[in-house]
């Protein structure tokens, strides 16, 4: 019997086929079957769920939203939320896409990847977003971010103001895993929410990936965890971050308009020091 306080979820670490959604696909299927047998009420797969983290955009792009369509029947097959990346096309540039849908098929939310990685090119093929995206998740507010956003600590500030969940979908290589872990931890912590972190798994498009996906709670203590293999990871959610922040009131001490102060008066001192620098030269 379901808690009406938790909601069981379950992140599918898979072991993407290259390129190819078709196959991708199925698997996604499989997963979503297996997990229906363990009450699971939502689930979410890496980024770039069905092709790979690909720079072939003239391959994975979408403009029909066929990846939305076939996880919308999913969703209402096995009836759960269901969590998937995909690549949308824009015009001249694409967007990496993660879309939530709810277990009538309706879509709940659909973030555009804020940080494209520029170190792998993807900037030169993607666009980043403009926007943090929020859903419900059985009266929790939840947020989610792609992959490389993990490196940029204010979009999770910002997000963790109403969101108790957040989620982190990622193709993020094994040579940088303690990275990965590491600062998933530390969003957990400071941000005092739950981060549900999902990667993929195993040799895909060159590179490897060990996976290292978890749940960490707002005290940043690693609950659940898969590495170096594929599988499904289950985990009972609890409703209690707001819990971890009244015990430990963290975010009460921070001083926004500081900040902002400081960051605008820095921005002033690097326009004053180009200036003076643009006289010598002219002198």
């Amino acid at each position: 019997m379901q808690n009406p306080d938790t909601i069981n979820i379950a992140l599918a670490q898979m072991h993407i086929a290259w390129e190819d959604k078709a196959a991708n696909y199925k698997k996604a299927e499989i997963f979503m079957r297996e997990a229906s047998t363990h009450g699971t009420e939502a689930v979410f797969f890496p980024e770039m769920s069905f092709t790979g983290f690909s720079m072939n955009t003239a391959v994975t792009k979408e403009t029909e939203y066929e990846t939305v369509t076939y996880m919308k029947t999913l969703a209402r097959q096995y009836q759960m939320y269901a969590g998937f990346g995909w690549v949308k096309d824009c015009g001249q540039k694409c967007e990496n896409h993660y879309t939530i849908v709810d277990k009538e098929g309706s879509v709940l939310s659909d973030y555009a990847k804020l940080h494209p990685f520029s170190y792998s090119g993807e900037d030169e093929k993607f666009q980043g977003g403009s926007a943090i995206t929020y859903f419900q998740l059985k009266g929790m507010e939840c947020s989610s971010f792609i992959c490389y956003d993990l490196r940029f600590p204010e979009i999770f500030q910002q997000a963790s103001k109403s969101a108790q969940v957040i989620l982190v979908p990622a193709n993020w290589p094994a040579k940088r895993r303690e990275h990965w872990k590491t600062l998933l931890k530390a969003r957990a912590i400071e941000n005092q929410v739950y981060v549900l972190a999902v990667n993929c798994v195993g040799e895909t498009g060159g590179l490897y990936y060990s996976g290292d996906s978890g749940v960490f709670n707002p005290n940043g203590e690693l609950l659940v965890s898969l590495s170096e293999k594929e599988g499904c990871l289950y985990c009972e959610l609890p409703n209690d971050a707001w819990d971890f922040r009244e015990a430990f009131p963290v975010k009460r001490d921070r001083r926004e308009e500081l900040y902002q102060a400081l960051y605008v008066q820095s921005q002033q001192e690097v326009h004053n020091g180009s200036c003076a620098a643009e006289h010598i030269v002219q002198t």
